[in-house]
């Protein structure tokens, strides 16, 4: 609320318009669900107390909790959204052996000429 100015209007956050709209909407609905379950079938009277009490119940809770959830709202760091993360860039890169191609090539052995090594390539270590 420090950066509204006088005469403005409100944002939704700050704004007292959603959370009421939100608890009423859930409060019209906990009415006549509790109205049509309650009473049990068309043959009998409505059941108003119910219906009004559970619209009641329905409505401050609702408007508790969207109260509670915008008071705990805060805004990220500002530095968070600086571009200082990993995997911002969506440039191709090579894989790293989980499944993709890779344009890599194999090290090779130390004291190997050809870039093949006898103790890898054959367990027996006879020469083929």
């Amino acid at each position: 609320m420090a950066n509204q100015k006088p005469g403005e209007p409100r944002n939704l956050r700050t704004s007292v318009k959603g959370p009421l709209m939100f608890s009423a909407f859930w409060a019209v609905l906990a009415f006549f669900s509790v109205l049509v379950f309650a009473s049990g079938g068309s043959a009998r009277t409505p059941r108003f107390d119910l219906a009004f009490t559970a619209a009641g119940i329905a409505f401050i809770v609702t408007l508790v909790v969207a109260a509670m959830l915008s008071m705990s709202y805060k805004d990220n760091a500002a530095h968070l959204g600086k571009g200082s993360g990993v995997n911002l860039s969506s440039a191709k890169r090579p894989s790293h052996g989980h499944g993709g191609r890779s344009e890599q090539t194999p090290p090779t052995a130390p004291g190997s000429v050809d870039g093949s090594n006898p103790d890898v390539s054959n367990p027996d270590g006879e020469a083929p």
